[in-house]
């Protein structure tokens, strides 16, 4: 019998075989992860320490990752959500082992130092290399190392908050953007495997405690909708703030990159001298507030530093999450409204913390855009059923003002802001069937640009088409048509129709034949190049209208 038919079945029992593995590592690495964290801050700065301390510890922590980050490891830097996705989309699941040692102890110096960030973000990233660097070693494929790198995902996840179901929802609503993805079977294996874990190292507790929680009364159900509103608005003012903090740091020279991490060291520092609440995670006081113990004016101005905190840490590039620091400011909205509402119709609502607990769901819908993962997420953080209800009230509507408000959702500007198109959740829905990068041709070459008009207009003739790219084989100036050539038949080169940042019409590799059609007919050109994600100027080949069609099974009269 022959032995091929064996080996898809030998496949699979090695990605089971892995995401065990993968599951198990992970989930001890992210409770190290949580300890060390942890214990250096409570060493850090302590409980009714000296307040120079809450200045100097998060302005020094910054000036060391800093220096770390430009000079050792540059893919360490924010949250990793992003560069996860990267991983995936564009370097086919390769993420290398000193960037999972790099963002492991960059992490775990900024947010024992006070950084009002997150660890959940940083993990999924290091779980996402771990199950890269293990994938590698076994000898895997890069198409079954992308398979692996959201099973690490899932498992950090997992035990960074402790919600296995939750954890499983975002690698598919998030990571891949894709609810029926196929390694659904194996992102539940490591996310069960590292919950495991994490329960047989801290024990089974709720990351949040939360008093019984019933509603009181119908009514209720429109504060719940005006926090949902609060909860979105303040989202949107949050991802605002700091993709713009980010890019004004941006425009700063390359060399000082590795001390801009201490302007948000400092800035958090000077608002933990007045609040220290501010600085770290606050999951503590989160906790708090979750019980009603807490001032209205107090989780107010709470609210307002943690978002002014947390934006400006991460925009002047330390090493950490949003999904923290997404919660406590939706625990800060919620405990407001709440507070407000019991005051005004005591006998209509319940107590505040209930309402902490459902802007928590609010504010990460808004910020991180998961509705799904974040009612899941809430539930089981407390482990009360009751809320559910509530809480998708306010998270979709919550969900609905980000989206109007803030067009791209957080980690996809933030790509955009590094120049990186990842594909957009309608596009990845449609990434099934033949892709560009089957059909295209990477023999051509762009027209030169000092080639002149006349001779491009010769070519184009020869060739059949009506339009081609200009540039070089390394870098794309744009694309010249038969039209812009007959309506500019004064110019000499091509260099004077096509500048070197013009827009132009242009398909990625791992794009539909759709999508390409779709273009073509958009620009009306019957070739556009093939680029990559993370450089629209890079060319990878050219694919023609007769390359769309022949993939179809339309074979044109007179094509190549």
């Amino acid at each position: 019998m022959s032995p091929e038919p064996s080996r898809p079945a030998n496949s699979r029992n090695l990605t089971i075989l892995l995401s065990l593995i993968v599951g198990v590592i992970v989930g001890l690495v992210v409770v190290a992860f949580i300890l060390l964290t942890g214990r250096l801050a409570a060493r850090m700065y302590p409980a009714g320490g000296a307040a120079w301390r809450r200045v100097l510890i998060p302005t020094a922590g910054a000036l060391i990752t800093g220096f770390l980050l430009s000079k050792y490891f540059p893919n360490a830097r924010g949250s990793g959500i992003p560069q996860t996705k990267f991983a995936i989309f564009i370097n086919s699941g390769y993420i290398s082992l000193k960037t999972v040692l790099g963002k492991f102890l960059c992490c775990s110096i900024s947010l024992a130092s006070g950084m009002a960030l997150g660890r959940e973000g940083p993990s999924v990233h290091i779980g996402a290399g771990i199950a890269s660097v293990l994938s590698r070693r076994f000898g895997l494929k890069s198409d079954s190392l992308k398979h692996l790198v959201p099973v690490g995902c899932t498992a950090a996840l997992a035990a960074a908050f402790n919600t296995p179901i939750a954890a499983v929802l975002f690698s598919l609503e998030e990571i891949l953007g894709d609810m029926h993805a196929p390694v659904l079977g194996t992102v539940v294996i490591a996310s069960a495997t590292s919950w495991m874990v994490l329960h047989l190292v801290l024990g089974d507790q709720p990351l949040f405690h939360v008093p019984p929680y019933q509603l009181v009364h119908p009514l209720e159900f429109g504060i719940y909708a005006i926090l949902g509103l609060i909860g979105g608005l303040g989202s949107v003012a949050f991802v605002k703030l700091l993709l713009a903090i980010r890019k004004w740091f941006k425009t700063f020279p390359k060399t000082s990159e590795w001390i801009q991490p201490a302007a948000g060291g400092l800035a958090v520092g000077l608002m933990g001298w007045f609040m220290p609440q501010v600085l770290g995670v606050g999951y503590d006081y989160v906790d708090q507030v979750l019980s009603g113990d807490f001032a209205l004016k107090m989780v107010i101005a709470l609210a307002l530093l943690k978002i002014l905190a947390t934006a400006t840490c991460y925009g002047t590039g330390n090493a950490g999450g949003i999904f923290g620091p997404s919660l406590f400011i939706g625990a800060m909205i919620g405990g407001s409204v709440g507070s407000v509402a019991h005051t005004l119709l005591p006998q209509y609502t319940a107590t505040p913390g209930a309402y902490a607990l459902v802007g928590m769901g609010a504010a990460f819908a808004g910020i991180v855009r998961t509705p799904m993962t974040s009612v899941i997420m809430i539930f089981e953080m407390t482990r009360d059923y009751s809320i559910i209800v509530p809480l998708m009230i306010a998270n979709m509507i919550s969900f609905f003002i980000s989206q109007k408000l803030q067009h791209e959702p957080i980690y996809e500007a933030l790509a955009l802001q590094e120049g990186v198109y990842l594909p957009t959740g309608e596009s990845r829905e449609e990434l099934s069937g033949v892709r560009v990068a089957q059909i295209m041709k990477t023999g051509p070459e762009p027209f030169s640009v000092a080639l002149t008009v006349e001779a491009a207009s010769k070519l184009l003739v020869e060739m059949g088409r009506n339009a081609w790219p200009v540039g070089n084989p390394t870098r794309l100036h744009g694309v010249v048509t038969a039209r812009e050539i007959e309506e500019n038949k004064s110019a000499r080169a091509l260099r004077d129709l096509v500048a070197p940042d013009a827009q132009f019409p242009y398909v990625h590799p791992d794009h539909p034949l759709s999508v390409a059609l779709e273009r073509m007919g958009a620009a009306g050109v019957d070739a556009v190049p093939v680029v990559s994600r993370s450089n629209l100027r890079e060319p990878y080949g050219v694919v023609t209208l007769a390359d769309v069609l022949n993939a179809y099974g339309v074979q044109r009269e007179g094509a190549d």
